[in-house]
């Protein structure tokens, strides 16, 4: 006869699937097989675990040439006074130090920068020029290297009037992003082509967007050039409206203060028009321009 089986119960083979069933999933999951079951949240969670970036900087308003701009305070590039929550500095502390920019300006009470990017702009730069001769005002503008090239007797017009010039890069490129050989290449395009229109090689330099680094802060020092930022940004260059920009500027200007503006990179009207406001009403408050 033959011999009979040991029957063995239904739950043994249960427990016994159960287990060859997890020995799989582990060996997948250390083999580097994603699990089903992990789903997005899971994928997410471990992409934050990893550093792994999800979000995309806004893009800057100016035209489809310029970088990304990388968020300000990111490793590797220095905050901003405002985004730091710093009051205007006690006497003495205004001035850039070592490694770090200017966010304010140190004179006499109630003295003010206003300083105006990303031209000059054969459009908007005249209507300024001749409102801050209007009402006396001085300013410094932050020139784009191209921007001079195409516009020569511009630069040379703003130079002649009084008003300083500041080195913006050649292309506006966010330098954070940029191997220092290209850093290099970018500021010394732009300070080649402002010392040729104007006869004055520039002494301050400011970083498109606000985009500090390491590599940036050591060519400024390398070339004897301030690095210039601002405590007052009312975002003109997003045409949020005559009367916010106004607002902006009124509400947050302290003595000391270094305003942005800008009359290149798009249509500036907005700019134009607030400072038709905002200028007879800073100097009615007691204020007065200076020069960084």
């Amino acid at each position: 006869m033959p011999l009979r089986q040991p029957a063995i119960s239904r739950r043994v083979l249960l427990t016994a699937g159960g287990l060859v069933l997890l020995g799989g999933c582990a060996v997948g999951k250390g083999a580097g097989v994603p699990s089903a079951m992990a789903g997005p949240d899971a994928s997410a969670a471990e992409g934050g675990r990893l550093g792994v970036r999800t979000a995309t900087a806004p893009r800057h308003p100016m035209s489809a040439r310029h970088t990304v701009p990388a968020p300000r305070g990111t490793a590797g590039t220095v905050r901003t006074a405002a985004q730091e929550g710093r009051r205007a500095p006690s006497r003495g502390q205004a001035r850039a130090t070592a490694g770090r920019p200017m966010y304010y300006i140190e004179d006499s009470p109630k003295a003010i920068a206003l300083t105006i990017d990303d031209g000059p702009s054969p459009i908007y730069t005249p209507q300024i020029l001749r409102l801050l001769h209007t009402y006396g005002v001085t300013a410094t503008f932050s020139m784009i290297g191209m921007n001079v090239a195409a516009q020569p007797g511009l630069a040379r017009e703003v130079a002649d009037a009084g008003h300083k010039i500041v080195n913006h890069t050649w292309t506006h490129a966010n330098l954070a992003m940029l191997a220092p050989a290209a850093v290099r290449d970018q500021m010394n395009r732009a300070n080649d082509v402002i010392s040729n229109a104007t006869g004055k090689l520039p002494g301050m330099f400011r970083a498109p967007y606000g985009a500090w680094s390491p590599v940036v802060l050591k060519q400024c020092a390398q070339m004897r050039l301030t690095p210039l930022d601002w405590s007052v940004d009312p975002r003109d260059w997003a045409r949020p409206g005559v009367t916010n920009i106004v607002a902006n500027i009124m509400r947050n200007t302290r003595p000391g203060s270094i305003i942005l503006e800008h009359d290149g990179g798009g249509d500036r009207s907005e700019t134009v028009a607030a400072l038709k406001i905002v200028l007879p009403r800073l100097l009615a408050a007691g204020f007065h321009f200076r020069s960084p």
